[in-house]
């Protein structure tokens, strides 16, 4: 059995990561999507609601696990038994950063192989943070997010404008 992971920080998980896990979990037996809980970036979800809107997007699909994991992806990989990391590219920016972390993961684990997924066209120009400054600013959020997800930024986004400003 040939198990992978898709791992990110999902803040929030898109269509775009979506379309990446149910193309993987069509060609691997198991596709674990880990959500990392420690990234280097400010996040606007904890590790928890991050991981409950991953695990809620994909629910039909019946060979996709959700794990939180924190340390190192590759270290990750090995204590779920995976034999490839999944990876999606938008454009060459992306191509850059991930080829310089797959030589990297390359070198602590050189059995892990990499797979990298290049993004369907119609989200070549999704990003989690993108996504955050147009829901932040009121913009449509249709067709870049699941619903769940959608209403998460808009009461994240609702309860942030009540509070009184911390100047």
């Amino acid at each position: 059995m040939t198990i992978a992971i898709y791992a990110g920080s999902f803040d929030p998980i898109t269509h775009g990561h979506l379309d990446i896990i149910k193309r993987s979990s069509s060609i691997f037996d198991k596709l674990i999507v880990g959500v990392y809980d420690r990234p280097e970036k400010r996040l606007l979800f904890s590790t928890e609601e991050r991981l409950q809107m991953v695990k809620q997007a994909t629910i039909h699909l019946k060979n996709v696990e959700t794990q939180s994991y924190s340390g190192l992806t590759v270290d990750f990989a090995k204590n779920v038994g995976a034999k490839v990391m999944v990876r999606g590219l938008r454009m060459s920016s992306d191509f850059e950063r991930e080829f310089e972390m797959a030589m990297m993961n390359k070198k602590l684990a050189p059995d892990i192989e990499l797979v990298c997924f290049m993004a369907s066209l119609e989200f070549q120009f999704l990003s989690s943070s993108l996504l955050k400054e147009v829901a932040q600013l009121g913009g449509c959020l249709e067709n870049m997010v699941p619903d769940h997800v959608a209403d998460a930024l808009r009461k994240k986004f609702a309860s942030e404008l009540s509070q009184p400003s911390r100047k």
